[in-house]
């Protein structure tokens, strides 16, 4: 299995001539689209969902899947992908991959704002991208998990937490496209410090190392 980490909250995952995009948002480069079979989207907020450059890409490829939650797929209606529903505690197949949804709903941004439905995947039994929640896959161990560090519903102390809850061997860095140089170099530094498992945040474009 290959791994990309895209800007911000996408994750390109390449596994038996196989390519599964999680959540293409708005900050992620297009060449995590190129080639893609399926695509997950953990909700439906525009930094994890570009509609458009998901319609653009079902019209490189046709018969690109689309796996969300049914909220999230209305969103998706008239982009030209094959829509399948996902509800919580799901198990599918992906673009040939094993995949599993977790959670239920997004993180509290204010008890003043509704909050949105939220899956997290748990894909090939081994990597998990929660999207923006604090749902933890307890009935599975994680190898790796890609753990949000910044958001305005976040702050250290529950990134964390989370990781550490969900105790993979190793955790790198998603949610992280709002941060400045400044934020960044602290936020590492303090996650690498207390995560308690192999911490790092990679570059844009960078594959994960084995």
């Amino acid at each position: 299995m290959r791994l990309t980490k895209y800007a911000h909250a996408c994750v390109r995952i390449e596994h038996d001539g196989g390519v599964l995009v999680v959540d293409p948002g708005m900050f992620a480069e297009p060449a995590a689209l190129d080639g893609a079979d399926a695509v997950l989207v953990t909700h439906e907020h525009p930094d994890h969902l570009d509609v458009d450059a998901i319609r653009a890409a079902a019209k490189r490829r046709p018969g690109l899947a689309a796996y969300g939650h049914a909220a999230v797929l209305e969103k998706l209606a008239d982009a030209g992908v094959a829509a399948t529903p996902v509800a919580v505690g799901d198990s599918f197949t992906a673009a040939g991959v094993p995949v599993r949804a977790y959670g239920g709903q997004h993180a509290v941004i204010h008890p003043d704002i509704p909050r949105l439905v939220n899956l997290g995947y748990l894909i090939d039994d081994r990597v998990y991208h929660p999207g923006d929640s604090f749902a933890v896959p307890a009935d599975s161990p994680v190898d790796t998990l890609f753990a949000p560090i910044h958001a305005p519903w976040l702050k250290l102390s529950e990134a964390v937490d989370f990781v550490r809850a969900v105790a993979p061997r190793r955790a790198f860095a998603l949610h992280d496209g709002l941060l400045n140089e400044a934020g960044l170099n602290f936020t590492n530094a303090n996650m690498a410090r207390l995560a308690g498992c192999e911490y790092a945040r990679l570059e844009p474009g960078t594959v994960v190392p084995d």
